[in-house]
């Protein structure tokens, strides 16, 4: 049953007990180990930053009161300019895009100042859809708007940098459906924006079957390829990352810019070293090395209360913009994405963004150590590439 989550943490005084605990704003300074005082420098903020006990990364963490969020959020509502035009650099306060052009703005953006800051690997994610979660729904609507979005984002990348953008699609059969289906769209860009996939290098009994039974294209791929500048990757599936780390060895090279767009790396990277997948290794010499410059994953969680309602249901989202920081977002009633902690340094780990929105919600009440915490939590709160960074050949995916 969802129920307004700051409502019934004030009923049963959780919220006044974390509050209780707050201290006036301080932060350390490392130089002379003293404490000094400043008034809050933004008004969405109940509280201030403080430093995370955890030693590798200078993390800090927010409380949202939910009265300041509504009004904040009502001016975003009528029309008042959002922190888009603000300094990325320092992160947004909220985040709620009132549209996908929007967010296809927002993300090249990050990209285009990725790509002037000398970045060659990136990686794009957000949901193509706002009520579909990837191949959950349909998998040719997905596919095929993913396709749409990458396509237009390609266009504002060209207008914005004047660089060619090839969009890349895992195989000869689906670059024909696709070419068939965004034909019209590919040709309004004058060869700016072209299409091909990820086998037009390397033709193979399979990819000349999928041409024959799937019809053949006069275009040449291949061609395109060599005259594009920044590469988009769309739709690949696990079985399909060596077929990327071999297409960016042979033709994108060191040189040119390849983006990973929407294709949930973080879900395929479960699959490696499963039977039939690539090998673990592929996530520590090839994924790794892929900067998340524009990121949203939501996520939803819920925590059982031995009081009515007995159920809480909360989500927040993961969300990165480049040159930005990592920000755990807490989502409000109305929709909006509230940033309730952050990290300059180092993206957050699942278990430590569930952690960040429990911290701000009042609902971490577990004793650190007890056993309720440990039934609560697990064994295992990280992911195997998360474990693996000594194995790693480049940390860019966590920065």
């Amino acid at each position: 049953m969802n129920v307004n989550v700051f409502e019934y943490l004030k009923k049963q005084q959780i919220k006044m007990h974390v509050m209780n605990m707050i201290r006036p704003r301080s932060v350390q300074n490392k130089s002379n180990n003293k404490l000094s005082t400043s008034p809050p420098s933004q008004p969405h903020v109940s509280r201030p930053f403080t430093l995370s006990k955890n030693p590798r990364a200078p993390r800090r963490t927010i409380l949202v009161e939910a009265q300041l969020q509504e009004q904040q959020s009502d001016n975003i509502d009528n029309g008042q300019p959002s922190s888009s035009s603000a300094d990325k650099s320092k992160g947004r306060p909220t985040y709620r895009p009132s549209s996908y052009t929007e967010l296809l703005t927002d993300a090249v953006a990050s990209i285009v100042v990725a790509v002037k800051d000398g970045h060659k690997r990136m990686e794009v994610e957000f949901p193509a859809f706002s009520d579909v979660d990837g191949y959950k729904g349909s998998s040719d609507l997905y596919i095929d708007a993913n396709t749409q979005f990458a396509i237009a984002a390609a266009r504002q990348i060209n207008a914005t940098t004047n660089k060619r953008v090839h969009v890349l699609v895992p195989d000869q059969a689906e670059y024909n459906r696709s070419q068939e289906i965004f034909k019209a769209t590919l040709e309004m860009s004058d060869k700016a924006v072209t299409l091909g996939h990820l086998l037009e290098n390397r033709p193979t009994l399979l990819s000349g079957l999928a041409s024959f039974f799937g019809g053949y294209s006069p275009s040449n791929p291949a061609a395109a390829a060599s005259k594009a500048d920044i590469f988009i990757v769309i739709n690949a599936s696990t079985v399909e990352l060596d077929d990327l780390e071999a297409y960016c060895e042979q033709t994108v090279g060191k040189d040119k810019v390849i983006i990973s767009w929407c294709i949930g790396l973080d879900t395929l990277r479960a699959d490696l070293g499963l039977l039939g997948f690539p090998p673990k290794e592929l996530q520590h010499r090839f994924l790794s090395q892929f900067l998340p410059v524009f990121y949203i994953r939501q996520r939803d969680y819920s925590k059982s209360v031995a009081v009515a309602p007995f159920i809480i249901n909360y989500s927040g989202a993961l969300f990165r913009e480049y040159p930005g920081p990592w920000q755990v977002m807490l989502r409000q009633d109305n929709g909006v994405y509230a940033c309730v902690a952050e990290d300059s340094k180092r993206r957050y780990g699942l278990g430590e963004f569930k952690e960040e929105l429990m911290k701000a919600m009042g609902l971490n009440t577990e004793e650190e150590g007890s056993a309720m915490a440990f039934l609560r939590r697990g064994y295992k709160t990280s992911t195997w590439w998360e474990d693996d960074e000594d194995k790693e050949t480049s940390t860019a995916w966590r920065s």
